[in-house]
């Protein structure tokens, strides 16, 4: 069984995908560890009621975010990390040293980079008349959204798509597309 940690900064909606899909035997992952940057973080109560370990790491818990993840992560032998809305970017030290892998709310590479997340990336696809969209589940490298695509999804928008219908039907799709992704990972 592969461990795996989550790094969140809100709900986690993507975390808890894992955890039923794990739970059901879906796929074959154990979720030991849950860090967020908030500590008033969603994510953080879920994985208490999982009976999950889960901390607050950021700069004012730690000198140094990064480094005290990257051991939180050695100690618990986790070799999969899956970024489920963590709006921190993550250091070279953990992308060189673990398989990070993320999901991003729109078909990479179009709408990703540094201020493309959540509502923004559907306000901007809704904005420029796009007819598709989707998500995107990839690898994290040392640059904003730009790691290797490990499975996209697409949906076609609708005629009155708005950016909260837009928003809703992306987060849906996102909940298959990465259990599917972690299934392809784990062959």
């Amino acid at each position: 069984m592969k461990k795996v940690a989550i790094l969140a900064s809100h709900n986690g909606s993507g975390f808890s995908a894992l955890y039923k899909a794990a739970e059901k035997k879906e796929i074959d992952i154990e979720i030991v560890l849950v860090i967020s940057n908030n500590s008033n973080a969603t994510v953080l109560q879920n994985a208490t009621d999982y009976g999950i370990k889960n901390l607050v790491v950021n700069s004012k818990t730690d000198a140094n975010p990064d480094k005290k993840i990257e051991e939180l992560l050695h100690e618990q032998n986790c070799k999969y990390i899956f970024l489920s809305g963590y709006m921190k970017k993550v250091g070279d030290n953990i992308t060189k040293n673990f398989q990070v892998i993320n999901s991003h709310p729109a078909l990479l590479p179009k709408y990703g980079g540094l201020g493309m997340y959540g509502r923004h990336v559907h306000e901007a696809v809704i904005k420029n008349g796009e007819k598709m969209s989707g998500v995107t589940i990839h690898e994290v490298d040392t640059e904003y959204d730009s790691g290797k695509i490990i499975l996209q999804k697409k949906l076609k928008l609708n005629i009155d798509e708005s950016v909260d219908s837009l928003e809703e039907r992306i987060k849906k799709l996102e909940q298959s597309a990465i259990v599917e992704a972690f299934k392809n990972i784990l062959l």
